[in-house]
């Protein structure tokens, strides 16, 4: 028998039980937690210490919401520190430093809602006037902060974000004729800029794994370089260094972009005719101590293709061209993706993979075969 109030009873099974209220949600439900044991002092005494921590709980939970944003923004930070990427983490302090704190930073965390996060992603849509995809970048971050809050401080809620719906861009690819006409004035007295271009072209290669090539990843007997390292100009948080950035040479973005491709007869002899005397080198620069860097790369693209008459083209651009070629030509799309470093080729088929307008016309001129 029960005590008024006290939703303490005794069990069939001869035990005690005690039911009491854990927490109310939103929508005025009630969610009860319960506590066991072998007589009524002993079920008396956990749910009363169960209620006290709750109290305890709510209490903290209380303080916590009132406290500004910009520490468990700091907090999170520090926490992931080794858990990432160098370069994955400049551009969680980036987003954190350049967006987050300063519309958010000084707010209570207990004042953040779906409404603030919606007026927020518009500021920085609006406002500042950023793409949908470095809104949806930054709003990643600020969404795994809130994660974390809501999973380690009791009383912390959920907030769901909502992101913004990406604008699929035409992406920039060199037509047959276009590649006909670079190609042709690269190979026009090259230098190791020309030949580090030309390289992307026939392979698909990233300007960081170009740049990060050595001697030791080129088989000339296997007819194969093997892909292990990027090289990326990052964002310095040092604040003593003098420099506002920094070369880092580390492993390629993700697992699937480690791998070997196959070189043809044309792309092997580009790699012979740069200077070549140890393993330990660096392909495009010759030497172990120093190296053609991206910057300076993406300069002298620019530069070429100004003088070829070709607007719009950037290094991705090659990529882009590497991929289509190889679709145009009948390539086998499995093979394509493990040469591009994607883990499946629906990622080949959707981002890098682009018909021409003659391709298109050949295959619809097919038609004509059952008399369209």
């Amino acid at each position: 028998m029960s005590k008024k109030g006290e939703n303490i009873y005794k069990r069939k099974d001869g035990r005690w039980e005690a039911r009491f209220v854990r927490e109310r949600s939103l929508d005025g439900s009630i969610h009860y937690g319960y506590c066991y044991g072998k007589s009524y002092k002993e079920v008396k005494e956990k749910v009363s210490v169960k209620k006290a921590l709750l109290i305890n709980d709510v209490e903290n939970a209380s303080k916590k919401s009132s406290e500004k944003f910009s520490r468990y923004c700091w907090e999170w930070l520090f926490l992931i520190n080794h858990k990432v990427k160098e370069s994955t983490y400049v551009k969680y302090v980036t987003a954190v430093n350049n967006h987050i704190l300063p519309l958010l930073g000084k707010l209570p965390l207990g004042e953040l809602s779906s409404v603030v996060i919606e007026k927020f992603s518009r500021e920085l849509s609006d406002v500042k006037g950023l793409s949908s995809k470095t809104v949806k970048d930054i709003l990643v971050v600020l969404q795994a902060i809130l994660n974390y809050t809501s999973k380690n401080y009791f009383g912390m809620p959920i907030i769901e974000i909502s992101y913004p719906k990406e604008q699929k861009k035409e992406m920039r690819v060199l037509s047959p004729k276009e590649q006909r006409i670079f190609t042709n004035y690269l190979l026009q007295n090259p230098d190791v800029y020309k030949i580090g271009i030309l390289i992307a072209l026939t392979t698909g290669l990233r300007i960081g794994e170009i740049c990060a090539l050595k001697w030791k990843d080129v088989s000339f007997e296997n007819m194969t370089i093997k892909v292990s390292q990027t090289m990326q100009r990052l964002k310095s948080l040092d604040e003593n260094s003098n420099s506002k950035t920094r070369i880092v040479i580390s492993e390629p973005k993700s697992d699937n972009s480690a791998r070997i491709i196959p070189l043809t007869d044309f792309t092997a002899d580009l790699f012979k005719l740069l200077d070549k005397e140890n393993r330990s080198e660096f392909v495009l620069s010759g030497r172990d101590n120093k190296f053609v860097e991206p910057r300076a790369l993406q300069y002298r693209l620019g530069k070429y293709t100004k003088e070829c008459g070709l607007e719009g083209v950037h290094f991705h651009t090659l990529r882009h061209s590497f991929a289509t070629r190889c679709v145009e030509v009948g390539f086998e799309l499995k093979s394509l993706s493990e040469i591009l470093g994607h883990s499946n080729p629906t990622i080949t088929m959707q981002r890098y993979v682009h018909s021409s307008l003659e391709l298109k016309r050949n295959n619809m001129n097919k038609l004509s075969l059952i008399g369209y």
